[in-house]
């Protein structure tokens, strides 16, 4: 896959499907998406071109609203299209000035000058363009105007529920590590660096290291314990995970995020480390004393095992 990151030196398109949006988590209903790209470009020889941007729109349009935490960053999003088999993404910068950007000049500038677009692929509820005015209504009225013909991905239900990433964001924020799993279709992922803690763990049988995820854009799951997957030194262990404020420990201003990898000595401060959660075990709480702790503890690697195995 090609990564471009304007619309200078793009390469001359013979016939691009091509699609745009946020993408943010490249969920079932987004895959949905770029398989009929993938489709119809493999009938006409053609190219899939996805558009997407960078940072995500609504913390440039909305910069009086509290930030919007992402479902997946840029870099992972990359590696998401390319194991999804598509040709070139086009990764444009959203400035406050781009947003200014007429629903018309995006469909001159973009669609036909940079890319010569004969077929535009979009989601139903899709928008662009200053105050969001350009859409597949919007398309759809004047497309006599176009050179390319449109087609409409309808929205993808489970069970009975639209999947959106609005949806999985708040599955999240709700700690249903489930739900969101199953709408994104695949285990949501944390990574970042491992530093030193305050060791407290290893005191009482669960050692663990302490995530300091990079970028704080990426969205964090509600407080709690959870059963994850580890991939680390290119290997995959079994552990749990808690997201919190250590309230038996008096409690932390920011939020910890540690990991306990079971059946796991090694030293390995400094590494980098993804976690996949695949379910929650409970909620955060706070115990009488550490021995109290660590009985619960016991309770949750049990938990944990089980649903790992």
């Amino acid at each position: 896959m090609q990564v471009h990151h304007n619309l200078v030196n793009l390469p001359y398109f013979s016939y691009a499907v091509v699609t745009s949006g946020t993408f943010d988590g490249v969920h079932r209903g987004h895959q949905k998406i770029l398989m009929r790209l993938k489709e119809i470009a493999q009938l006409n020889d053609g190219q899939t071109v996805v558009i997407t941007f960078h940072p995500h729109p609504r913390n440039i349009v909305n910069q009086n609203i509290e930030e919007m935490k992402e479902l997946t960053k840029k870099k992972k999003k990359i590696d998401k299209f390319t194991d999804l088999g598509i040709n070139h993404l086009l990764i444009l910068p959203f400035t406050a000035e781009f947003s200014q950007i007429s629903a018309d000049e995006f469909i001159q500038k973009i669609y036909i000058d940079a890319l010569n677009t004969k077929k535009l692929v979009i989601g139903y509820d899709h928008r662009f363009g200053k105050n969001r005015e350009g859409g597949l209504d919007y398309l759809l009225k004047n497309n006599h105007q176009y050179h390319f013909t449109i087609e409409e991905i309808l929205r993808q239900d489970l069970e009975n529920n639209t999947i959106s990433s609005t949806k999985i964001r708040n599955a999240l924020t709700e700690g249903n590590i489930k739900m969101a799993n199953q709408y994104l279709g695949s285990e949501y992922e944390l990574n970042g660096t491992i530093v030193e803690g305050d060791k407290i763990g290893r005191t009482i049988g669960f050692p663990t290291a302490n995530l300091n995820i990079i970028d704080n854009s990426k969205l964090i799951p509600a407080d709690g314990i959870y059963a994850v997957k580890i991939s680390l030194n290119t290997k995959i262990y079994k552990g749990m995970l808690y997201i919190g404020n250590r309230p038996t420990l008096s409690g932390d201003l920011e939020k910890r995020i540690e990991v306990n990898i079971f059946d796991f000595e090694q030293e390995i401060y400094g590494k980098k480390m993804k976690i996949f959660l695949v379910d929650k075990i409970r909620e955060d709480k706070k115990f009488i004393n550490l021995q109290e702790m660590t009985h619960q503890l016991k309770e949750d690697e049990k938990n944990a095992r089980e649903i790992l195995k």
